[in-house]
């Protein structure tokens, strides 16, 4: 039964994702917002809801090693997966903003950040304001950012064919497809791990982060197939600053979290190679099929250390 559930919940996921991506670009476009914009924050938020869920959950449960692993797992498959499958899928990348100068340190600075607070073993809700904090300094940057960008420069739209009621009303139901979809799959795949006996933090780090990741894989793969790729690659840089501020902070705030950082430095440092190594390809603007191979290669080493801790 948790098979069929898990590919019904699949097909819930794709759908809603590719109404997400369509209506995202609409508002854009009335707004004169870059679509990056609208991926870093509007789509990076929304898809990383499902992560929020299950890591608040758990940690209002006393589950803090569900929590934490879920959001690095998660960080880590964002860039190893689904970054790495939009360059290996895409034709040509050519995107219009500098990643390297304007956003990937953001993706950096909250990894740091959470390095220095698990030294201690405890994320406390002090922690957690911290984390919310940085989040909101990140919207405040890309709104400012923004007003920068030539008007010229964004395509027009076409508002004989704009309806706010349309609109809000499908983005809605695409986010609540991508959030159910998402549930119902890192649900079944659960129970489906749990039969085989796997322990709470590779079921965290592995099977729920790649579930909550299902809807950032989707929705860069979506817009990576409709030439969107400032919006997928905005979706995962934006994605993981909400992993790491927001769905912990929010995690923290319900319940202060304790973590044995010693023994799961492997995946903690897989997370910071990764995002290095994000920091690395957009300085140098290699957005290839090289690059894509690179970023699988970090994914395989993870998943065969994971598989073998089982």
């Amino acid at each position: 039964m948790d098979f069929i559930i898990f590919i019904i919940a699949m097909a819930v996921l794709i759908w809603g994702a590719d109404l997400l991506v369509e209506q995202s670009e609409k508002i854009a476009l009335k707004f004169n917002i870059p679509e990056f914009i609208i991926g870093a924050t509007l789509i990076a938020l929304g898809t990383s809801l499902p992560e929020m869920a299950a890591s608040v959950a758990a940690s209002a449960n006393g589950k803090a090693e569900i929590a934490i692993a879920n959001v690095i797992g998660s960080n880590i498959l964002n860039i190893t997966l689904v970054l790495a499958t939009v360059f290996l899928i895409s034709k040509k990348i050519s995107p219009d903003r500098d990643f390297f100068a304007k956003d990937s340190t953001w993706a950096l600075v909250p990894v740091l950040v959470f390095i220095l607070m698990i030294i201690d073993g405890v994320i406390s809700r002090f922690d957690a304001a911290l984390l919310l904090l940085l989040m909101g300094a990140y919207i405040l940057f890309l709104v400012q950012d923004a007003k920068d960008i030539p008007e010229e420069e964004i395509p027009p739209l076409d508002d004989a064919h704009f309806s706010w009621s349309k609109t809000s009303l499908i983005l809605l139901g695409g986010f609540v497809l991508v959030i159910l979809g998402a549930h119902f799959t890192v649900e079944s795949a659960s129970n489906i791990a749990r039969t085989f006996g796997i322990s709470e933090w590779i079921i965290g780090i592995v099977m729920i982060s790649l579930g909550t990741s299902l809807p950032e894989l989707v929705v860069s793969i979506s817009a990576a197939l409709k030439g969107k790729v400032d919006m997928a690659i905005g979706n995962i840089i934006g994605s993981n600053m909400a992993n790491t501020t927001v769905v912990i902070g929010a995690a923290a705030m319900v319940n202060p979290m304790s973590i044995n950082a010693s023994a799961y430095l492997f995946d903690i440092a897989t997370m910071i190679v990764a995002t290095l190594l994000l920091v690395f390809l957009t300085a140098n603007k290699l957005y290839n099929k090289s690059a894509g191979i690179s970023l699988m290669i970090i994914l395989g080493l993870f998943l065969n250390n994971t598989l073998q801790s089982m």
